[in-house]
C-alpha cells in the first residue's frame, strides 16, 4: 500500500511546490521586471505621496475640477451596520447599482442629474457616460466628451481660457489600445492633476 501512496504524495508535494511557489513567485519577478508600475497597482503620486491609483476612480465634486462617471458603490452603514450608505468609488466594494430599466428610482436619478449638467452646459448634448454608472463602480475614466463638456464650468469657476483647457483634454486623451480595443478615454485623476500643474485651483478637491 505504502507503494501507491507514495508516488501520488511525492506528485502532490511537487506540483504543490512548482504552482504554489515556484510559478506565482516567477510571475512576480518577471512582473516586477517588466512591468513595475501596473504590477504594483498603477499608483500615481504626487509630491512623493501616493495619492490614488490610475486604475480606480475618485469623487471630485467641486466646480473648479473635471469630474468622473456617478459610481454606485456603498459601505456599511455607520448608525446601523444592517444597511448601507452611498460611498463614490468604494474600492472595497466594487459593484452596480443593479437597478434595471423599468426602475423609478433610477429614471429619477438620471433625470435629475441630466437637468444640473444641461444648467452647467445648456449647449451641448449631455454625454452618457455622466449620468449612468459603470458596472464595478470604479471607472477611472470618462470620454473625451464627457471632458470637453465640463470644460465650460472648468474654465469659468478657474478664470481660465477653454481653449487651454481643451487643449489639456487632448494632451490627456488616450486612444484605443493596440489601435483597435476599446474606446478613446481620459484618466480623471491624472487630467485633474494635469489641471492642478497648469493652475491651482481656488478651493481644495473633494
Amino acid at each position: 500500500m505504502l507503494k501507491e501512496i507514495r508516488p501520488a504524495l511525492v506528485s502532490f508535494a511537487a506540483l504543490a511546490c512548482l504552482t504554489g511557489l515556484i510559478y506565482p513567485l516567477a510571475m512576480t519577478g518577471l512582473a516586477q521586471v517588466l512591468l513595475p508600475g501596473q504590477a504594483n497597482g498603477s499608483l500615481i503620486e504626487k509630491d512623493g505621496q501616493v495619492i490614488g491609483s490610475a486604475l480606480i476612480g475618485q469623487s471630485f465634486t467641486t466646480p473648479t475640477y473635471f469630474h468622473g462617471r456617478p459610481s454606485a458603490t456603498t459601505a456599511p452603514d455607520p448608525q446601523d451596520a444592517s444597511k448601507t450608505v452611498p460611498a463614490p468609488y468604494n474600492a472595497a466594494n466594487s459593484m452596480g447599482s443593479n437597478l434595471g430599466p423599468t426602475s423609478k428610482t433610477l429614471a429619477d436619478r438620471l433625470k435629475d442629474d441630466v437637468a444640473a449638467l444641461q444648467q452647467e452646459n445648456p449647449t451641448q448634448p449631455v454625454p452618457v457616460d455622466l449620468v449612468t454608472t459603470s458596472g464595478s463602480g470604479l471607472d477611472p475614466d470618462i470620454s473625451p466628451e464627457a471632458a470637453l463638456f465640463q470644460v465650460p464650468r472648468v474654465a469659468r469657476t478657474r478664470n481660465l481660457p477653454e481653449a487651454a483647457l481643451r487643449a489639456l483634454v487632448e494632451q490627456q486623451t488616450s486612444g484605443r489600445d493596440l489601435g483597435v480595443l476599446g474606446e478613446p478615454r481620459v484618466n480623471v485623476l491624472k487630467l485633474n492633476l494635469a489641471l492642478d500643474r497648469l493652475q491651482a485651483p481656488k478651493q481644495p478637491a473633494s
